[in-house]
């Protein structure tokens, strides 16, 4: 046989989402993958601890031989399979394991040797097309972020900012990527990514967006923490230092409105679509752990208050099907708890505020900057 394909421009990978099959074991998978993987490996979680047993005790020639016996005939050909049905259904798919070596070439030769199809593999495997998007963050796209025109969009909570971000050109939502809102009440019902994947996807995000040419960029003020992940330190300096601060106002009763759909309706949709029944219940526990998390900083009246309106609210919505009671313990938060901590953030905030107003009026100033 003709020897096969390796490919390793990484750039192409991200710019053309290439579909990327995943051999490795599921627990390696699990620790951090990239984004469009799927893990479909060439060894079980168990096979793989055989035969990494094997190799450290007998050598590499008798952890070859115990993988061939693990992963025989039999075994080999659903997984085989697996790898074919994706390939059939995205023809421009890549093949990878840790280090583009065995794993990953073993899974190239059998589906050449079973099923008639050629599919390239990562040369250097995941180890290697991870250290290119490492190097894109540490030092690639810093250095191509201080020439570019940056706007950190501000604001008290529920003004609105992801929904304007969703709005405009040019914007990266660095929320989406952590898969967290950014604040004691951020969670969702599934877990955040790994810190690794959540760099891996933040480093394809700007890739891409680099790729467009734009005339600035613009994302939303947060801490180097998002929920348990946080940016790679000179990413974050690099990104946020010399950006110029915009800050999204909004009537008060329009925070409690956007506040109260991203707390409640959708939160207790995410956790339905989650948990089934027990959706309410989940999302109750949830929201009373986060209120848990933030007495010491509301203090210990405030915080009695605050929960006794959030029961309040979760009896009346279990009893009445009223949702609505939610509205005053979130007016509540907004009012003693997100407002005062804000507005000190922000007045030792170094960046000078250069343009402050609702959204249309921030969505029109900055349709004068970005063309």
């Amino acid at each position: 046989m003709s020897e096969l394909p390796l490919f390793d421009d990484f750039e192409r990978i991200v710019l053309e989402a290439r579909p990327l099959i995943d051999t490795r074991a599921s627990v390696e998978f699990a620790e951090g993958a990239f984004p469009g993987a799927v893990n479909l490996p060439l060894m079980t979680d168990e096979e793989r601890a055989q035969v990494g047993t094997c190799y450290k005790q007998e050598g590499n020639a008798a952890a070859v031989r115990l993988g061939q016996e693990l992963v025989n005939e039999a075994v080999r050909r659903p997984r085989i399979a697996a790898w074919a049905a994706f390939q059939r259904e995205h023809p421009d798919a890549l093949l990878y394991c840790f280090r583009g070596g065995q794993r990953s070439a073993i899974a190239q030769r059998w589906l050449a040797e079973y099923q008639g199809q050629v599919i390239p593999r990562l040369r250097g495997g995941y180890k290697a097309f991870r250290r290119y998007l490492l190097q894109q963050l540490e030092s690639e796209l810093p250095a191509w972020l201080q020439g570019l025109p940056r706007f950190v969009l501000g604001g008290l909570t529920g003004s609105g900012k992801t929904r304007l971000l969703h709005s405009l050109p040019h914007t990266l939502d660095l929320e989406a990527l952590a898969h967290h809102r950014g604040s004691a009440f951020g969670r969702h019902p599934d877990p955040q990514p790994t810190q690794i994947a959540f760099e891996n996807a933040l480093a394809y995000a700007l890739i891409r967006f680099r790729h467009g040419n734009p005339p600035c960029l613009l994302f939303e003020d947060e801490g180097r923490n998002i929920g348990a992940r946080y940016l790679p330190p000179t990413l974050h300096a690099d990104l946020y230092e010399g950006a110029s601060l915009i800050v999204l106002e909004a009537p008060f009763a329009t925070r409690v409105d956007i506040t109260f759909d991203e707390y409640v309706r959708d939160a207790q949709a995410e956790y339905r679509n989650r948990h089934g029944e027990v959706g309410f219940d989940a999302w109750r526990a949830a929201m009373a752990d986060s209120m848990q998390r933030i007495r010491k900083r509301l203090g210990g009246e405030r915080h009695a208050r605050l929960v006794k309106m959030f029961d309040a609210a979760c009896e009346a919505q279990r009893q009445a099907d009223d949702i609505d009671a939610h509205r005053d313990w979130i007016a509540f938060l907004l009012r003693d708890y997100y407002d005062p901590m804000y507005r000190y953030q922000l007045s030792r905030n170094p960046r000078p505020v250069i343009f402050r107003g609702e959204a249309d009026a921030i969505r029109a100033w900055l349709e004068t900057r970005s063309t």
